[in-house]
């Protein structure tokens, strides 16, 4: 067993949001969705599976606070919410807020345009309503 470290990729293409007790909470930096990846913070875990129980049910209420959170912010006409993994194996939860005039509808995020980085001060803004949104969710 080794001691959990957020995967390179994820470290790299992502804003820190927030560390709920089982998960961090991340942004996507890509303007194109509003997008936020939870990684339970446990060492080697790659799939749901690998959560001990109690682990997969507190995952379940964060995804469900993430999940809350871009509705409440964005008001999205669907939510999507996967595991995939094939790319970057360590355990994450994709949550992106999607709208039926997004370039990708109603097909996957991935591949369907290529990121737009956040520009100052939006990420700030973004980031700063998304840990209110989460802080007051979670109390």
């Amino acid at each position: 067993m080794h001691e959990f470290t957020l995967h390179p990729q994820l470290a790299a293409d992502t804003w820190h949001i927030a560390s709920l007790p089982l998960c961090d909470v991340l942004l996507m930096n890509d303007a194109n969705y509003p997008w936020l990846i939870l990684v339970p913070r446990v060492a080697d875990a790659r799939e749901l599976l690998d959560l001990d129980e109690d682990d997969r049910t507190r995952a379940w209420r964060e995804i469900d606070l993430a999940a809350q959170a871009l509705r409440d912010l964005f008001t999205p006409d669907k939510l999507n919410i996967a595991t995939l993994g094939n790319m970057v194996s360590q355990l994450h939860v994709h949550v992106i807020a999607r709208f039926k005039s997004d370039t990708a509808w109603p097909k996957p995020v991935w591949g369907a345009r290529p990121p737009m980085p956040y520009a100052d001060p939006v990420v700030t803004e973004r980031i700063a309503g998304l840990r209110a949104r989460l802080r007051s969710s979670a109390a």
